[in-house]
């Protein structure tokens, strides 16, 4: 989910001198040449064909051969982490086709229970997703320009 989160926000809570240019591997669901992180910090691989994202220092990649690309040392706050499992929760409960929120019907009745969503100007019904549910939350860490 903060893979997801942080393309959200484009912020990557990293540093210039955080970010590692060159040629890597994973082997052994580890990157090579290592990387060297502090216990539970977070970095994001990119240009990677299998581990494209964030991950944890406890993560277990998927072995692929060399490939050329980035590894940025992340700063995620913990208050960014504890958002992350709040959004993954929302989503588990309301994010698949089955549930009311992600209905195609504006509104439900049957058996004595019924639902109306949401509206909006133009009568469109609202489909609440976690970006727009967690919207305030997520705000303080959005950046306007990713470096």
């Amino acid at each position: 989910m903060l893979t997801e989160i942080c393309a959200e926000i484009r912020n990557y809570f990293s540093l210039r001198e955080d970010k590692i240019l060159g040629e890597f591997a994973v082997v052994d669901g580890a990157i090579t040449p290592s990387v060297d992180l502090d216990d539970g910090q977070y970095y994001r691989i990119i240009g990677s064909v299998h581990n494209d994202g964030v991950h944890s220092d406890v993560d277990t990649l998927i072995d692929e051969g060399y490939f050329r690309g980035a590894v940025w040392k992340m700063r995620v706050p913990q208050t960014v982490i504890e958002l992350s499992n709040d959004i993954a929760a929302w989503q588990a409960e309301n994010g698949s086709a089955q549930s009311a929120n992600m209905s195609p019907f504006s509104s439900e009745s049957f058996g004595g229970y019924s639902y109306t969503k949401g509206s909006r100007a133009n009568g469109e019904s609202v489909a609440v997703t976690w970006q727009e549910m967690f919207r305030e939350r997520l705000n303080p860490y959005r950046r306007v320009n990713v470096l």
